[in-house]
């Protein structure tokens, strides 16, 4: 459908090529800070309802809630510290804001629907993860405030340690799917056989421990002691205001989208049907809608990142040291162990890398 408006822009030579380029950024991006908005009501509906109370309400009935806050934060004064480093403490929230954005490049949201379809995106995506933890740095140190160190400094031990546990649950996926294309490991799930041919059934430890590891990549709870409102007063953000702890909010909760994403992807077929193919009836609609495509993946998403929300309301904060002993004594070593095992299944003839 694209085709004739994509031909016309590369017709004009390299502005044309760079035009195309930015229109498909946009195409990502714009969905993906709308998405923020609504996720943002629904965290709130969600933790109203586990609570047993309404949640948002009178705003376009609670619909347009996250609209309302996002232009009061836009409107508020950006109020910095008179010894705050001016320079660093303007950077840190784009630092931040720019790989939680950059990321979504590779992913993948159908066959052959992707920005860029690298053959190392695995690589890439792992590169891009890790890069928001400086953000977090920059904005404590620059801060010069005690508590925003004392949280950027919790944030760099914590990304680290859960960093390579997540690292390691991709190896496990690299190794089943024998590509580092996210579309080749998507399709590398599909079968005759439904949901039993994901990766989920063969590498559940891997699954399990690359989504915990995720809500802890990004500071959520019950592993949010980098923002422990109870002890440090917010964390790295306690100096920010206005737009500036905007694009913190943005980059935290664009994050969320991108684990939930990716664990679809890696774990649990992404667009794929939970079907098994003899089961969809040829029906012309019926059929269609039951097979392969982007709304599965889309409600898998929804799925993962309600589970951001229900640990947020059902488990109280880890202190530091058991979030240290998890991802260090427990979550390394059942990756590798698991790694072991799932590259004796590929040996052995159990996955078919690159089918």
């Amino acid at each position: 459908m694209f085709d004739p408006f994509r031909d016309w822009l590369l017709s004009l030579g390299n502005i044309g090529a760079i035009l195309w380029i930015v229109l498909k950024i946009l195409v990502i991006a714009m969905p993906v800070i709308i998405t923020v908005a609504f996720y943002v009501v629904w965290e709130r509906k969600l933790i109203g309802w586990m609570h047993v109370r309404h949640g948002p309400m009178y705003v376009g009935m609670g619909i347009l809630q996250a609209f309302a806050d996002v232009f009061k934060l836009l409107f508020k004064e950006v109020i910095q510290p008179t010894k705050a480093e001016n320079f660093l403490f303007k950077l840190a929230p784009l630092i931040t804001l720019a790989p939680a954005f950059a990321a979504w490049a590779v992913v993948p949201f159908d066959y052959q629907v992707v920005l860029s379809n690298a053959n190392a995106g695995l690589l890439y995506l792992l590169a891009m993860t890790s890069l928001g933890v400086y953000g977090i740095i920059l904005a404590g140190w620059a801060s010069n405030s005690k508590y925003a160190f004392l949280g950027a400094m919790r944030a760099a031990a914590q990304v680290v340690s859960y960093e390579i546990a997540m690292g390691f649950a991709m190896v496990g996926v690299m190794v089943g799917a024998g590509s580092l294309n996210l579309t080749d490991i998507v399709m590398a799930q599909a079968g005759n056989a439904g949901f039993l041919e994901w990766f989920w059934v063969p590498m559940l430890p891997l699954f399990v421990v690359y989504f915990i590891s995720g809500v802890a990549e990004t500071n959520r709870a019950p592993f949010d002691v980098v923002e422990g409102e109870s002890e440090i007063v917010a964390g790295h953000m306690v100096e920010y205001s206005g737009s500036a702890f905007a694009l913190f909010f943005l980059a935290e909760y664009a994050n969320m989208i991108l684990i939930s994403f990716l664990t679809a992807i890696f774990f649990v077929g992404g667009w794929l049907s939970p079907i098994p193919a003899s089961w969809i009836p040829d029906v012309p609609v019926l059929g269609t809608v039951l097979g392969n495509g982007w709304w599965w993946l889309l409600a898998k998403v929804f799925f993962f990142a309600s589970c951001f929300i229900w640990f947020r309301a059902s488990f109280p904060r880890y202190r530091y040291d058991q979030i240290m002993r998890l991802g260090w004594k427990v979550f390394i070593p059942i990756t590798i162990a698991w790694i072991c095992v799932v590259a004796l299944m590929a040996y052995f003839g159990i996955f078919e890398p690159g089918k």
